[in-house]
């Protein structure tokens, strides 16, 4: 094996000797063509944020993340948004506000020492990130998890007249069973507020389940998604499995009048996701579930119908990638 040092290495991927040795002390390298063009990237970012989910209480830097990743910041802020669709900085903010909601739910601190607790100086400071992840303040959080309260966050209106449709399947990794399911577009590859158009859709054991998501603005849109799945043989309320998942790293582009057909497909979370964010509604998989067919005629004749518009002004395109010609 050459040494990370060697120069057919691209510079984005070589480290220091010191580095090296750390990384020798490890699992060996697989190279491709000489290069640890994937394992690398993904063992520095995947080391990254267990660094920041670990320490997301201290007052943490890029300068200091991208030294645990043995990256230089540059190098490490680039690749770390290429893995997870968003910025070093962001995701330590997520999981300060996902860790925030979890001590806010479960425990009877009060919303001063819960902001301290999670690394913020100012709590007006964390106030305000919480409410704009959230979609509501700390305290109505706390009431909305106690069953007290107003109702959850909605889609945000969204100023752009025209108003198109995605419509496709929804797809659970196997092994599980019946899953309730919550699926948005999003400004960003975080479940967080505002969503500008949202469905919960129940999803059954060993089969996929058509989805439409109507009056979705135009623009480009991180489709995600978060589901609850039961287990399968006896006792599966014991082994309920959160996931999560959406159309893939690429948005979805909606334009108006059209029906964008996209596949969704849920997975188990990894470390390098995003936390999520959003209030959400309870995610309480069904004991039963039909599967509907027909989801993009579907969304179609609704959408159709809730603009007034003839069927024939509708149009269904893939949100899968044209290939490109040889």
């Amino acid at each position: 094996m050459p040494p990370r040092t060697d120069p057919d290495v691209p510079a984005l991927y070589r480290v220091s000797s010191a580095a090296q040795a750390d990384l020798d002390a490890r699992e060996p390298l697989c190279w491709v063509d000489r290069h640890p063009v994937r394992f690398l990237v993904d063992e520095a970012v995947e080391r990254a944020a267990h660094y920041i989910r670990e320490r997301f209480s201290d007052p943490l830097t890029v300068t200091e993340i991208a030294g645990r990743a043995l990256l230089s910041r540059f190098h490490f802020s680039r690749v770390f948004k290429e893995e997870t669709g968003i910025s070093p900085g962001r995701f330590l903010t997520a999981v300060r506000i996902h860790e925030a909601k979890r001590l806010i739910e479960n425990t009877s601190m009060n919303i001063a020492d819960v902001s301290a607790a999670v690394g913020y100086t100012s709590l007006g400071s964390f106030t305000q990130s919480f409410t704009a992840g959230v979609g509501v303040s700390p305290n109505r959080f706390r009431r909305l998890s106690r069953g007290a309260g107003e109702g959850l966050p909605g889609p945000e209106p969204d100023p752009r007249p025209g108003r198109g449709a995605v419509a496709g399947t929804i797809s659970l990794p196997e092994g599980h069973g019946n899953a309730r399911v919550y699926l948005g577009a999003f400004g960003t590859a975080v479940v967080q507020h505002p969503s500008v158009a949202s469905v919960v859709v129940d999803v059954p054991s060993g089969r996929p389940s058509c989805y439409s998501l109507e009056n979705v603005p135009e623009g480009d849109w991180h489709l995600l998604a978060v589901a609850v799945a039961a287990g399968v043989g006896p006792g599966p309320q014991a082994r309920r499995t959160a996931l999560v998942g959406g159309h893939g790293p690429a948005t979805v582009t909606v334009t108006a009048d059209t029906v964008t057909s996209a596949a969704v497909r849920l997975r188990p979370a990894r470390p390098v996701d995003p936390p999520v964010l959003l209030a959400l509604p309870e995610l309480e998989p069904p004991a039963t579930v039909t599967a509907r067919p027909g989801c993009a005629a579907a969304t179609a004749a609704s959408v159709s119908a809730g603009r007034s518009r003839a069927a024939g002004h509708l149009r269904t395109v893939s949100a899968a990638p044209v290939p490109s010609r040889p």
